[in-house]
């Protein structure tokens, strides 16, 4: 009988372990393989302006655009990527070379630029954001807000290699 529960115990202690470490998720990492690539979105080339420059903010600011850029397949953060951001703001229109800016993503992926307070156009407020650069195929997003009173947007990129 002590031989049964040694064993049982040893039974219920092994799976005991393996269930903490399966829900902690150290025994199956994380894993994003099969990410796909965000594909260009309808009129996200619209007053695209090739070579826009690297800035620290777009005019006054007051509005923060932000977003992540990762790889396809395993999904890893893209250092060092340039994203081009533009948008109809309250200090101009999307057509306005001062309206225009690019930043880049941090270690993590993570980009965030600060621009004039966006605005509605053609009935809603809407961003422009572009990867333009030659490691990846080249990506046009047109994020749209929920509300014109928002001040901030998030857009998320996944690039495929060129």
């Amino acid at each position: 009988m002590t031989e049964f529960l040694t064993t049982r115990r040893s039974l219920l202690a092994a799976t005991g372990a393996v269930l903490a470490t399966s829900v902690s998720g150290l025994l199956v990492p994380a894993q994003a393989n099969g990410l796909a690539p965000t594909p260009s979105m309808r009129g996200g080339s619209n007053n695209y302006r090739p070579g826009a420059p690297i800035v620290d903010r777009i005019g006054g600011g007051g509005f923060w655009m932000t977003g992540t850029v990762r790889r396809e397949g395993d999904g890893l953060p893209l250092a060092g990527q340039r994203i081009q951001i533009w948008a109809h703001t309250t200090e101009g229109s999307e057509r306005d070379r001062r309206s225009h800016g690019a930043t880049l993503t941090d270690a993590k992926g993570v980009f965030r630029l600060e621009m004039p307070q966006i605005v509605p156009a053609f009935g809603q407020p809407h961003a422009h954001l572009a990867y333009d650069d030659q490691a990846f195929k080249t990506v046009f997003l047109r994020p749209v807000m929920t509300s014109a009173r928002d001040t901030s947007l998030n857009a998320d990129f996944v690039l495929q290699p060129a």
